[in-house]
């Protein structure tokens, strides 16, 4: 059975907003100034703010491509969680420092839609953290499938956002807003 979270504490989750993950996302400029209102908001509102970077084989550590992006800088005291899988809770201390923070809430926003952020997503809801997506802060690539046809990046955070607002949880509550619509008191 699922431990449904006691507190009220809002947590801000930027996920692999990196020069090597946004380069060929879909609109990428929009949607890292959609991250950069998310976290001026969650700052503003004093929301602590979780900062979280891929490594792998292909997102190799300390390169430029391994960095985020040069709008989006953690500030001091905010949290900086290395991972390697597309979960943010696998094998990392994500849990662990909600858990210290007291929080209940995730507000999620970063890339991939399809790999990082919707694992994310449906961990964050399985281990009994109530949920929010920015739908116009998160992004992917265009999927070329191996018969030739394309699922476009757009179409792919269109199903994620809508995914967000139908999912049913015990004792739990999952939405999407925008990020001009965020508010983090209310949520």
């Amino acid at each position: 059975m699922v431990k449904v979270r006691d507190g009220n504490r809002v947590v801000l989750l930027v996920v692999d907003v990196q020069v090597g993950v946004m380069h060929g996302v879909w609109d990428a400029p929009r949607i890292i100034r959609n991250v950069a209102l998310a976290v001026a908001k969650a700052r503003a509102q004093e929301i602590p703010i979780i900062w979280v970077r891929h490594h792998d084989e292909e997102l190799v550590r300390d390169t430029p491509e391994w960095q985020l992006v040069p709008e989006l800088v953690p500030a001091v005291g905010e949290v900086l969680l290395e991972k390697q899988f597309n979960s943010s809770f696998e094998q990392t201390k994500l849990e662990e420092m909600l858990a210290e923070m007291g929080a209940t809430h995730v507000v999620l926003v970063g890339a991939a839609t399809n790999w990082c952020i919707r694992a994310t997503a449906y961990a964050a809801l399985d281990r009994g953290y109530d949920l929010t997506l920015v739908s116009d802060a998160h992004t992917t690539e265009t999927i070329t499938l191996a018969d030739g046809q394309m699922i476009p990046a757009a179409d792919i955070v269109r199903e994620l956002n809508i995914a967000m607002t139908w999912l049913s949880y015990p004792e739990r509550s999952n939405r999407t807003v925008t990020a001009a619509e965020l508010n983090f008191i209310q949520d």
